[in-house]
């Protein structure tokens, strides 16, 4: 939902000596405080948008487009070999053949353009799957491109980084499983409670503290009401941790070049509560993923009590965590097959 100015405040950048491919604006969200989920995904994107694509692009390293929100020249669509099939993410896919070309790409975080978030936990879960199999996709057919250039070994890094950032989502399903039966099998070591707490810090500094770093500083960035949104950081780790059986399908269907249609990501027009026009017959169908979801979480609580009784409090509140995501994803996918309001 552009603003009217918006043609106004990006074409210019067209015209300027740098060879322009593509120009990226900042996304906004019209029912970011519509729910929980719709609150939580709004943190994780302006995360996105206010610090990694801007960290990207005015660093000179590998940018994508976003879908939407944004221009292309078609000049560089054209010379990049035009938009490709053969991923689910096309538009990262051609952002990335179009800088190995020699384009540059420009990002305006200061222009925001207003969009939609998926208010039903399924839509946002066949969005996310779709993202997670695609950026796998693309890393598989981009990657071997990529070394060959000559850029700098820090921007390789990064691409690596950038496109197969979902990889995270099958090690902590690994993580998940593996919990349990090492807690029962490996004998207790004694260690010093200071060495306890030097790795109990040096976790909460990897899985906690970095991480939210950068969700503060992009709604500092973005919001003048940023102590108040904060505050729904934890519920985004959550969320992140319960969406992972969701993104470790799609990750794997990816590695085993297993082909699937591009479902689009329902949009309902759902801006405030009360002015629902959702229908139930426009949901998605309920994917069996859910089960999963609620065996693990269970699975991830039991495996939090061993911790606990075996007095070993550092692994323990990640096992939590995990339990909580995952038992929020599942028990939400389910409920929402049996309302037609989407309240999440």
């Amino acid at each position: 939902m552009p603003e009217k100015d918006f043609y106004y405040r990006t074409l210019p950048f067209f015209y300027e000596k740098e060879k322009v491919a593509l120009i990226q604006t900042r996304w906004g969200h019209i029912n970011g405080n519509y729910s929980l989920l719709s609150r939580v995904q709004s943190i994780g994107m302006d995360g996105h948008f206010i610090i990694e694509q801007g960290a990207r692009t005015w660093n000179g390293l590998y940018m994508n487009f976003n879908g939407t929100a944004g221009i292309w020249r078609k000049d560089a669509i054209i010379d990049a070999g035009g938009w490709h099939s053969d991923t689910l993410t096309e538009d990262l896919d051609l952002s990335y053949r179009v800088q190995l070309k020699g384009w540059k790409t420009k990002y305006l975080s200061d222009v925001v353009t207003p969009s939609e978030l998926p208010v039903d936990i399924n839509a946002y879960k066949s969005q996310q799957h779709r993202w997670a199999k695609g950026s796998i996709q693309t890393a598989m057919k981009i990657l071997p491109q990529v070394f060959k250039t000559k850029d700098s070994l820090i921007k390789k890094i990064e691409a690596v980084i950038h496109l197969t950032q979902y990889m995270v989502h099958p090690m902590m399903c690994i993580l998940a499983l593996l919990s349990l039966p090492l807690i029962i099998l490996l004998r207790p070591v004694v260690i010093s409670p200071s060495f306890t707490m030097i790795i109990f810090l040096f976790l909460i500094f990897l899985g906690v503290f970095a991480p939210s770093l950068l969700y503060i500083v992009s709604q500092t960035a973005g919001y003048n009401d940023w102590r108040k949104r904060c505050f729904f950081i934890p519920a985004l780790m959550i969320l992140g941790c319960g969406i992972a059986i969701n993104n470790t399908k799609g990750v794997i269907e990816a590695l085993l070049n297993i082909k699937s249609d591009f479902v689009r990501t329902p949009k309902y027009g759902v801006i405030k509560r009360g002015r629902n026009k959702m229908t139930k017959h426009y949901l998605l169908p309920l994917k069996s993923t859910f089960i999963s979801e609620i065996l693990l979480s269970i699975y991830c609580c039991v495996g939090f009590m061993q911790y606990t009784n075996n007095k070993r409090f550092i692994f323990g509140p990640f096992l939590l965590v995990y339990g909580i995501g995952f038992f929020y994803v599942g028990t939400l996918s389910l409920m929402q097959i049996f309302t037609k309001k989407i309240k999440c």
